[in-house]
């Protein structure tokens, strides 16, 4: 069973002031007389399945409701995945818990594993987990993709499918490169890519270029005054007859004259020694700087027109010289790439050929056999609506083509109903009747209970104004899919009460003032008693009726 519904949590809902409903696989009905409040069960699993808040149910009194729902998952790998994508919490021990809280002053909130979310998110995993058959919300058959889905499950496709999603993937592939082939370039661009890489392989720029042409630059442009100033240095380190050097060496002669009267002065005299070196060193220095400066016009000239191509080609690009370069290898790949695009296209054109003829041989298999399936399907499931009490209901699965191939074939399918002769056959979602469309999904349901994914099945009222053996015959169906279903049912029948395996009652209470709504399990006398009511009352009759509803075999 994919889902289970395995407790239901209701606080101050319209007439629920408390509840707590803990529920098994299976087959249970809910009963009660009219106005005791079982549409309020509905419409709890409706609210925390991500149907819109009305304040209006908040039990007179309260600030605030909540519906807390909690769902058991043979495989959470699916809904994890889902959940993590959102920011969830993934399911713990296969637990979902759903809820759902609005209050008063108009403030909304929704849970999923303790997560706050969005009610788009709280619904999108609603849908997959319950169909609600009475009012149209949560019917995922409705959906014209869900039939297709269940029929390609019953067809046993998925093999067939796996093949022809690869192949149709890959032609929107080989299609998309086809279309950026043809876009990446017109004649006209051609031509600015080879001018541009004509441009930028003649200047030839170079990793680290500019910045160490830049300091050449302002060296060469300045060599005249950086000559002269040397000069300046150079006379009066060493050349001038006052220069350092000669006052230098003076004071050594004086510091030496020192030396020899008071040899505590050594100091001294490694210091000046030292000075003395440092000085001459510098002088050297200079000297060697001032050798290496040239004023080569001719030169200078060259440094400047090499700045400004490369400045004006780095204006031009929005690069910097690295990018430069990047874009010269660029340029190189793209033409060379281009220079290929004939060749390229004539493979990418054989192969959509090869391709193209692949998915037509699959898809054409699975139309076929998606046709086949359709008619024994709708066979299938005309004769269960005929148990159902449409005896001269028409059901129709057409497949319909469609103008361009999709990822899941060639056509999508609908299913059609008509419930009396004469009428024209109409989609499943123009069935006006809710209580003809929940008929119509019982036998679509029974039909396809093996290949439907949806767990938990709720059927409210579907039997109303039915009786007799067609009421026998929803019981029948309804108790065959809670073999591999979870399914619930609201029901004023006794023949359909009588087929669950599991009863609840619904009843109103007066307490201290207030109405209550409750909801209890009946089991032995207390179930022969309360299908006695359902039958009329609690007669003797009544009664021994109950109990051979309850126990077929006694009749």
């Amino acid at each position: 069973m994919p889902a289970t519904l395995r407790s239901l949590r209701i606080r101050n809902l319209a007439l629920v002031e408390s509840l707590d409903w803990e529920l098994v696989p299976g087959f249970s009905v809910v009963t009660g007389e009219t106005g005791t409040g079982k549409s309020i069960i509905v419409g709890a699993l409706k609210l925390v399945l991500g149907e819109r808040a009305d304040k209006s149910l908040i039990r007179t009194g309260a600030d605030q409701c909540s519906v807390e729902a909690l769902f058991e998952l043979d495989d959470t790998a699916g809904t994890d995945q889902m959940l993590a994508g959102q920011g969830i919490n993934k399911c713990e021990e296969g637990q979902l818990l759903l809820k759902r809280i609005f209050s008063i002053s108009g403030g909304n909130r929704q849970f999923i594993n303790g997560s706050q979310t969005t009610l788009g998110i709280l619904k999108q995993l609603g849908d997959g987990l319950v169909d609600l058959h009475g009012a149209h919300d949560h019917q995922s058959l409705l959906a014209t993709d869900q039939q297709l889905v269940l029929i390609d499950a019953f067809a046993e496709h998925r093999r067939s499918l796996e093949n022809y999603r690869a192949t149709f993937e890959e032609l929107i592939g080989l299609r998309r490169q086809r279309e950026a082939l043809l876009e990446q370039a017109t004649d006209q661009n051609l031509d600015l890519w080879r001018h541009q890489l004509q441009e930028l392989e003649s200047a030839n720029p170079q990793p680290s270029e500019l910045e160490t042409l830049q300091l050449r630059y302002s060296v060469a442009s300045n060599a005249k005054r950086l000559t002269e100033v040397t000069g300046a240095i150079l006379q009066r380190l060493s050349m001038a007859e006052d220069s350092v050097l000669r006052q230098l060496a003076e004071v050594g002669r004086q510091l030496r004259e020192i030396h020899r009267m008071d040899e505590s002065t050594t100091e001294l005299m490694r210091a000046h020694e030292a000075a003395a070196i440092e000085l001459q060193e510098l002088e050297r220095a200079i000297a060697t700087y001032r050798m290496r400066l040239e004023i080569d016009p001719e030169g200078l000239r060259w440094m400047e027109d090499r700045l400004n191509l490369l400045q004006a080609l780095q204006r031009k690009h929005h690069r910097d010289e690295t990018g430069l370069i990047e874009l010269m290898k660029e340029l190189k790949v793209r033409l060379e790439h281009l220079d290929h695009r004939e060749n390229m296209l004539a493979e990418i054109d054989a192969r959509l050929v090869s391709e193209t003829r692949t998915l037509t041989q699959l898809g054409g298999e699975l139309t076929a056999s998606r046709m086949r399936t359709a008619k024994s399907v709708a066979k299938s499931i005309q004769l269960h609506l005929r148990d159902l009490g449409f005896s001269q209901a028409a059901f129709e699965i057409q497949i319909v083509a469609l103008d361009e191939p999709r990822a899941t074939g060639f056509e999508t399918v609908e299913f059609l109903f008509a419930a009396n002769p004469g009428e024209p056959l109409k989609p499943l979602k123009a069935v006006a009747s809710s209580g003809e469309i929940s008929r119509v999904m019982l036998a679509v349901k029974t039909a396809l209970a093996q290949q439907d994914l949806i767990g938990l099945l709720i059927f409210d009222e579907i039997d109303a104004n039915v009786g007799g053996q067609i009421a026998h015959s929803i019981g029948t169906k309804m108790r065959s899919l809670g073999e591999t279903r979870q399914v619930l049912a609201i029901t004023h029948t006794p023949q359909v009460a009588a087929a669950a395996s599991r009863q609840f009652r619904v009843t109103k209470a007066v307490k201290e003032g207030r109405t209550r709504t409750l909801l209890t399990e009946v089991a032995g006398e207390n179930r022969v008693e309360e299908l006695a009511r359902m039958l009329g009352g609690r007669t003797k009759s009544a009664l021994e009726h109950a109990r051979g509803l309850l126990n077929p075999n006694r009749r």
